[in-house]
């Protein structure tokens, strides 16, 4: 078969490279929309920011196509040769140059493929910079934060991060907010108004489990986390169904729970300080 082929006239032969090469960029600009556009579907990204990577599989074919013809015409050979070897040392120093932004587009195709986070997906970097992923390219990824500033982060430094994501999976969200009462102060009367007032917000949630349900678990937990100078440490844990509720719920209980206990006797202590001068102390001697 194939020695049928190359005893065809020569523009026959350049015709069914060309046709072979137009078929394959199709089948691969094919598999490749597919593949992306079901990443870009979990990943909310428009699957137009990679056409790219099409395009380079389409270019690539089709230059290896154009060598192969000037390889197959015997007056050309020398010359085809020459190109590839020319290709061949280009190909490196620039790879040798781009490994930073190759190592993005690596990265970010990653990112694409096993999903760490997404847009809209409120994360924690390390450092404790955090934001809500506002655009993910192949070479970056946009981080809002709240002072509406962006944060721009080269993919192949956040794949190397360690990620809080707040949404993936399961968005509930349980945040533990912690009072401090002087020791004069009522535990169990803490206690109630923190949970009276918890429960009465409208971004409280049950997060309890049937079994904790079933054991008679108070839907808001508050507990003695321990003793500090002039203070006993409380801690609350409150369920929401998302962190910006959470957020809310915090700030919100922070304040009405300042207030009950400034109205209902419960001090919140503050540090006090004993000063002695050197003149009123006893001499020896």
């Amino acid at each position: 078969m194939l020695l049928e082929i190359t005893n065809l006239p020569r523009p026959i032969i350049y015709a069914i490279i060309l046709v072979i090469a137009f078929l394959l960029t199709l089948w691969v600009r094919r598999f490749i929309h597919r593949f992306v556009s079901a990443s870009s579907i979990h990943l909310k990204v428009d699957p137009t920011k990679y056409n790219f990577i099409k395009n380079a599989a389409s270019l690539i074919i089709f230059t290896l196509a154009l060598f192969l013809i000037i390889y197959s015409v015997p007056e050309l050979r020398s010359l085809g040769t020459t190109l590839l070897a020319s290709a061949g040392i280009a190909t490196a120093v620039l790879a040798f140059a781009s490994q930073a932004a190759l190592s993005n587009i690596i990265s970010g195709v990653f990112i694409v493929i096993f999903k760490p986070f997404r847009v809209d997906d409120l994360i924690r970097m390390d450092g404790g910079r955090s934001g809500i992923v506002e655009d993910i390219t192949l070479r970056h990824t946009v981080i809002r934060d709240f002072q509406n500033q962006r944060i721009i982060v080269p993919n192949a430094v956040i794949s190397e991060q360690t990620i809080v994501n707040a949404h993936i999976g399961d968005e509930r969200m349980k945040r533990q907010i912690f009072f401090n009462i002087s020791y004069d102060s009522n535990i169990d009367k803490a206690f109630n108004i923190i949970r009276e007032e918890a429960e009465k917000h409208p971004n409280c949630l049950d997060g309890r489990t049937p079994e904790e349900k079933r054991a008679g678990w108070p839907l808001i937990k508050c507990r003695v986390t321990g003793f500090g100078d002039s203070s006993v440490n409380l801690r609350a844990d409150v369920w929401s169904n998302s962190p910006e509720e959470s957020w809310e719920l915090y700030c919100d209980l922070n304040k009405i729970v300042k207030e009950r206990f400034d109205n209902e006797g419960i001090e919140m202590p503050f540090p006090y300080r004993t000063i002695v001068y050197k003149k009123d102390l006893p001499k020896n001697g």
